[in-house]
C-alpha cells in the first residue's frame, strides 16, 4: 500500500501501531484521523505520522494486511494460553506459606516488549523465597529460564565451583607434566549456559560492577574471554542466592574500579619492595 509507518513507529505492533491498523481494516482512510491514535508515549509528531500514512488502499492489499493481523491475533492467544500455563505450574511449586522476606522493589519499572503476561517477579519469589532479578543482567525472563534449567534449589552442586563447572565455565584445564597444555573452557550445549553469556554481553553496557569488569577484561584480553569471565561471575551470583539466599547489592561502576585500583597499587608496592625501592605518590599537579 506504500505506507511508511514503519519507518516513523519503533514497532508497528505497539499500541499506536496497532491503533492505526486496526482503523484501517475497519474503514479508515484519512491519514490525519489515523495518526490521531498516536499513543502519547510515540516520540513522532502527529503530522509525521499523517504523511506516512498517504498509501494505496487496494483491496488486494487490505486483505493480506487483514490476513496478517488475523495470524498475529491467533499467535497471541496461543503465547496467552502458555503465560497462563507457566503462571498455573509456578503456583502449585509454591509452598503454602509466603516467603519470611518480602519481594524488594524492582531495578527497572519498564516492561520489555516481550514480557510474560503475569508478575513473573512475584510468582518466582513465592516459589523460591528470594529474587534473583536483583543481580544485573538478570530480568525477570532470564531468572524463570534459569530457575526451570537449575531447579528451584540447586542441590545438585555442592559448591558454586561445582555449578560453573556444569555451565562448562571453567577452565578446562589440559595438564601433561605438570604443565597447563591448554585452559579454553570446554565447548557445552548447555542452554543455561548460553543464557548467561548473552545476560554477560547485556551487562557489560550497563554502569554496575560487573559491567566495568566486563569492559576492563574485554580490552585486556578481547570479548570472548571477557563474556566468559561475566558469565562465570553472573551463574555464581545466582547460585548463591538461590543456594545461600544472598541478598546482592551493587556496588557500581566507580567503586570498582576503586578497588581495582587499589589492588594494583598494593601488586606495585609489594613488587617494589621485592627489588629493594620503595613506591611513593606523585605530588599533585602544580606543586613544585
Amino acid at each position: 500500500m506504500n505506507l511508511q509507518l514503519h519507518h516513523v513507529v519503533s514497532d508497528i505492533t505497539g499500541k499506536t501501531g496497532m491503533r492505526i491498523i486496526r482503523a484501517i481494516l475497519d474503514g479508515t482512510r484519512d491519514p490525519q484521523v489515523l495518526a490521531s491514535y498516536r499513543d502519547g508515549r510515540c516520540k513522532a509528531s502527529v503530522e509525521t505520522i499523517a504523511q506516512a500514512l498517504e498509501g494505496n488502499y487496494r483491496p488486494e492489499h487490505l486483505f493480506a494486511l487483514e490476513q496478517a493481523v488475523e495470524l498475529d491475533d491467533a499467535c497471541q492467544e496461543r503465547v496467552m494460553a502458555c503465560d497462563q500455563r507457566i503462571e498455573t505450574a509456578l503456583a502449585q511449586l509454591a509452598p503454602p506459606e509466603p516467603p519470611a522476606d518480602p519481594l524488594p522493589a524492582p531495578r527497572h519499572k519498564t516492561r520489555q516488549s516481550n514480557a510474560l503476561a503475569f508478575e513473573v517477579r512475584q510468582a518466582l519469589h513465592a516459589v523460591i523465597g528470594v529474587d534473583p532479578t536483583q543481580i544485573h543482567g538478570i530480568g525477570p525472563s532470564l531468572a524463570l529460564k534459569l530457575v526451570g534449567e537449575c531447579a528451584t534449589v540447586p542441590s545438585a552442586w555442592p559448591t558454586a565451583k561445582h555449578f560453573t563447572s556444569w555451565l562448562c565455565l571453567l577452565p578446562g584445564n589440559t595438564i601433561s607434566g605438570g604443565k597447563v597444555l591448554s585452559a579454553r573452557t570446554r565447548r557445552s550445549h548447555n542452554r543455561a549456559s548460553a543464557l548467561l553469556r548473552l545476560a554477560a554481553v547485556n551487562v557489560g553496557k550497563t554502569d554496575s560492577a560487573l559491567g566495568a569488569f566486563y569492559r576492563r577484561l574485554a580490552m585486556r584480553v578481547g570479548k570472548a574471554m571477557a563474556v566468559t569471565a561475566t558469565a562465570r561471575k553472573l551463574a555464581v551470583l545466582f547460585y548463591n542466592t538461590l543456594r545461600h539466599g544472598m541478598d546482592y547489592s551493587d556496588p557500581g561502576a566507580s567503586d570498582y574500579e576503586e578497588r581495582h585500583r587499589q589492588r594494583v597499587v598494593q601488586n606495585l608496592e609489594r613488587r617494589a619492595k621485592q627489588l629493594g625501592f620503595t613506591l611513593k605518590p606523585a605530588p599533585p599537579a602544580g606543586v613544585s
